[in-house]
């Protein structure tokens, strides 16, 4: 069952990439737009979707404490990844693909891919979009540090600021006074909330397919560093995430969470550090985009160990 509702779930994401692909390939939409629709995608719909997790969960002391455990397991999920691969490439890093293999390996797309997934495997459970959220942040304050100083190998690239003011800490710093205090937002206001939270996922798949759109076949599957940092992302960081919560005495929703959050594809962040250090993009872009078509394989087989979690 869990197989065939993940399959499902990745097949029908992939799709709203379909169109994206279509219409760049058509120059209906101009191949610079791109940025464009990234901005509303990182400004308006990713708030928007935080600020639903928050608003569709209630807040108890216990709930509370369980957040913060995954926060703090899926960070140093994260830095360990980054940290034991920086070590063993570090040797290769001249070569800015080595760079960016080591961060695609380690950060994942946990909001736009990973909340539809959760949903559908954990219909009962509405508040586990709060931990993915919670993931977000998390993956917000690594690649504006760690992440970004791997990519640029220049720890002046790295920004305090950038770390502090983003869509994300944004959101939660008005997200997280009305969680605390159990305040929910007017059905008209959340409402619309809801909607725009929502638009995560078609508006990143979309944006998928504009840039697959972009690259050549050879800059696609003739590059070894994407097939390595693809099965690192997509198997070798899943089976850790595995056996790290598999032995934490925790609820198995928020256990299956941390796994399932843990299989999703390489984080769109990535290319936005190779953007922000001008070197490397399309690279970074074909390490996503491989990772997350890969997605359609790899998800529904690891799936299949989530009653191990129950």
């Amino acid at each position: 069952m869990q197989f065939i509702t993940t399959l499902t779930t990745v097949a029908l994401m992939l799709c709203y990439a379909i169109p994206g692909f279509l219409f760049v390939k058509t120059k209906v939409i101009k191949p610079e737009s791109i940025s464009a629709f990234a901005r509303v995608l990182l400004f308006v719909c990713q708030p928007c979707l935080i600020l639903f997790s928050f608003d569709s969960a209630d807040f108890t002391l216990e709930f509370f404490g369980q957040l913060g455990i995954f926060f703090g397991l899926c960070t140093a999920m994260q830095i360990f990844v980054i940290c034991s691969l920086t070590l063993i490439l570090k040797k290769k890093f001249s070569d800015v693909r080595n760079r960016i293999c080591t961060i695609a390996s380690s950060l994942a797309n946990v909001g736009f891919f990973g909340i539809p997934l959760i949903q559908a495997i954990l219909p009962s459970h509405p508040e586990v979009v709060a931990f993915s959220s919670v993931f977000s942040v998390s993956l917000n304050l690594l690649s504006w540090t760690l992440a970004v100083g791997v990519i640029a190998w220049d720890k002046k690239k790295i920004s305090v600021r950038n770390m502090i003011v983003n869509p994300t800490t944004v959101a939660l710093l008005v997200t997280l006074p009305l969680f605390f205090t159990g305040t929910k937002l007017p059905s008209a206001v959340g409402s619309v909330v809801e909607l725009l939270g929502r638009m995560t996922t078609p508006m990143c798949m979309l944006i998928l397919g504009m840039r697959l759109a972009t690259v050549t076949p050879r800059d696609l599957f003739c590059n070894p560093r994407i097939y390595l940092s693809t099965a690192l992302k997509n198997v070798v960081y899943p089976l850790l995430s595995f056996a790290v919560i598999f032995f934490i005495p925790l609820p198995s929703y928020v256990k299956i969470t941390f796994f399932v959050l843990g299989c999703c594809p390489s984080a769109s962040m990535v290319l936005n550090m190779s953007e922000l250090i001008n070197e490397g993009q399309t690279h970074a872009a074909c390490s996503v985009l491989i990772s997350t078509l890969s997605c359609i394989a790899t998800v529904p087989l690891l799936s299949l160990m989530i009653p191990l979690l129950s």
